[in-house]
């Protein structure tokens, strides 16, 4: 695993941060021209420097920084897996890495160049940069790897989107190995003001470190964030081959739409409650046995209720058992990077059997009355948990994970 998180870069300094219930939430105004947009927070990743990339021999100014950050979670999650590349088949190493904007940064500056200076200013890596495919792209570049190499574009849906057909395509035999995740840099003015206009982001300006409060009854929109992170899966029999260290087994995938509305999700839910239980369902288990989820929990008034309502539509009485946090309470939402980011948290909190916290969940909201883990971390056994994702244009994407070792459970 590898991480570039707005709590911690790096997957030790990402858990420390989400168990001490820190956020990553500040005013961004002085740096982004914010002028005219009722927001002015956000969750940037600081201290991020171009040294790591000009140490794989990346120029940093040819990347997007989504891009960028990407490659970072990229190289420390190969790191973490231990593979030894140069005794793999670089054909059967796959990369699937989803965003849901792309290169909007290099966009946004490449058009101020052209307005000011005229097209032949433009950077002839523009497009390249521009492109939402080129985070797996550059991954692919950077390694060498020659597998089945693709991006995926489902708006906050596209990591577990990634991740998920990542497993499929372990399960199908067309790769041994797949790096997926997501990236996403979209902190830019265009992008402030049309959240903002869409009505979906807080404005709590004067307290930014409680902006971000999922399913609390005072919640006023989504924090946005940036960052990075990525997974090395492979199939089982690889992991055995190589006597690897296993973190966790993904043992389910569920994905659909809502086909409802282009950003209002469902409201029975019924897109997100038949998403968890595909998921459910591909693992082989009960509902009963899931003993953790890691919320989608924007901060929206709509989404987290109606999430709520899903997940007591498919649980039953077990809903109120189940233990559930919303990260992005601390990392604030990183769009098509979140269930990225949100997936090392699931993981780590079954490698741990510990649930990290759902902050500023200060004031409860009857239609929001489940086991949100508010304020600290819990200590319990967590074998099997969920992540969910559900994004604009409808798109949900549910992967659930495993204790490694519980490959009997599912299908490993």
């Amino acid at each position: 695993m590898g991480v570039v998180s707005p709590i911690g870069i790096g997957v030790g300094a990402f858990w420390e941060a989400l168990q001490k219930g820190v956020s990553g939430t500040k005013r961004v105004d002085e740096g982004i021209d914010l002028a005219g947009i009722p927001t002015k927070i956000g969750a940037p990743v600081e201290n991020f420097t171009p040294d790591a990339l000009r140490e794989m021999g990346k120029n940093p100014r040819k990347l997007d920084r989504a891009a960028q950050m990407t490659l970072v979670a990229a190289r420390e999650a190969l790191a973490d897996a231990g593979l030894e590349l140069d005794r793999e088949d670089r054909d059967r190493i796959g990369v699937v890495v989803g965003t849901g904007i792309g290169g909007i940064q290099s966009l946004a500056e490449n058009h101020e160049i052209l307005l000011r200076q005229g097209a032949e200013r433009v950077s002839p890596r523009f497009i390249s940069q521009l492109m939402p495919n080129s985070l797996a792209a550059e991954v692919a570049l950077t390694f060498g790897f020659t597998g089945i190499n693709f991006g995926v574009v489902t708006a906050c849906a596209s990591a577990n989107h990634a991740i998920g057909l990542a497993g499929e395509l372990l399960r199908g035999g067309f790769a041994d190995v797949v790096i997926s995740g997501g990236g996403e840099a979209a902190m830019i003015p265009v992008t402030y003001a049309g959240f903002s206009r869409a009505g979906a982001l807080s404005q709590r300006n004067d307290e930014p470190e409680r902006a971000s409060r999922p399913f609390d009854r005072e919640r006023d929109g989504f924090v946005l964030g940036e960052g990075a992170a990525t997974l090395v899966l492979e199939t089982l029999s690889h992991a055995r081959q190589r006597a690897a260290r296993v973190h966790a087994e993904l043992l389910g995938f569920g994905m659909n739409d809502d086909a409802y509305h282009i950003t209002a999700p469902d409201p029975e839910g019924r897109g997100a409650r038949e998403a968890m239980s595909r998921a459910v369902r591909q693992a082989g288990v009960s509902p009963l046995d899931v003993d953790y989820i890691n919320a989608h929990g924007t901060s929206t008034p709509l989404n987290d209720k109606i999430e709520t309502l899903a997940i007591k539509a498919l649980f039953g009485d077990h809903a109120h058992r189940l233990s559930i946090s919303a990260t992005k309470s601390q990392t604030g939402h990183l769009l098509g990077a979140a269930a990225a980011v949100e997936a090392v948290a699931t993981i780590l909190a079954i490698k741990e059997d510990l649930v990290p916290p759902t902050i500023n969940y200060d004031h409860p909201d009857p239609e929001c009355d489940l086991n949100y883990t508010p304020h600290r971390p819990v200590h319990r056994r967590v074998d099997i948990a969920i992540s969910n994702s559900f994004g604009f244009g409808g798109h949900n994407a549910v992967i659930m994970l495993g204790k490694a070792g519980q490959e009997q459970v599912g299908d490993g």
